[in-house]
């Protein structure tokens, strides 16, 4: 492949420094995370996120770094509230804003998805924006997410109170969606685990694993 190429590796306390920077951004943040009210200094955001990149914590959320070619951090995605018994998750992904509108946001839900659904097991996939969060809801409805509900007034910010939108995605809706998805996205930037050459860990992935499941 040509182009430009993000991998997803399991999320460390290093990547922890850099993401506290970006949440430093007091409207950023608010808007990403509904419990978040202040920044917090570097030691408070780790141990905050602690258990993101504690072993011990896998059960029950699964958090991925998202690295540029040369390394540094771009992003970060992941799933909470994994439950293996309903087989559900919360999705969430945050991308440093110099690197945003140049599609990897979309790259990398896919892939988190297709990791959701192939590899844990799980029957569907939550997540939850502002209602003014406007590029939240186009991407999720790019990736074939229906909107469920409205909790009226549930998210407060900036001095007012905001409705919170809930979204889901079930695994056969997804398996009928991913294809025609993939045909859209051009290949010139993708996101993968490991390395491109991993089959079926790619996203766009190629053609012979569009309907992988």
């Amino acid at each position: 492949m040509s182009g430009c190429l993000f991998t997803l590796r399991p999320l460390e306390k290093a990547d922890i420094a850099v993401a506290s920077c970006w949440f430093q951004d007091v409207a950023d943040l608010a808007c990403f995370d509904r419990s978040a009210r202040a920044p917090l200094n570097s030691a408070a955001t780790e141990q905050a996120w602690e258990a993101a990149v504690d072993a011990a914590g896998g059960m029950r959320q699964c958090w991925f770094a998202i690295a540029a070619d040369g390394g540094e951090l771009a992003g970060i995605a992941g799933l909470e509230a994994i439950s293996p018994v309903n087989r559900d998750a919360v999705i969430a992904l945050f991308i440093g804003k110099e690197r945003r509108r140049q599609g990897i946001g979309i790259r990398s839900m896919a892939l988190v998805l297709d990791f959701a659904f192939r590899q844990l097991g799980l029957n569907r996939v939550t997540s939850y924006y502002r209602e003014d969060n406007t590029r939240t809801r186009n991407l999720t409805e790019q990736l074939g997410f229906e909107t469920e509900g409205r909790m009226r007034r549930a998210w407060f910010a900036e001095g007012q109170c905001f409705d919170m939108v809930a979204v889901g995605i079930l695994r056969e809706e997804w398996d009928a969606h991913r294809e025609g998805l993939a045909r859209k996205l051009k290949a010139d930037l993708a996101v993968c685990f490991g390395s491109e050459e991993t089959p079926g860990w790619v996203w766009p992935p190629c053609p012979s694993t569009y309907t992988a499941g």
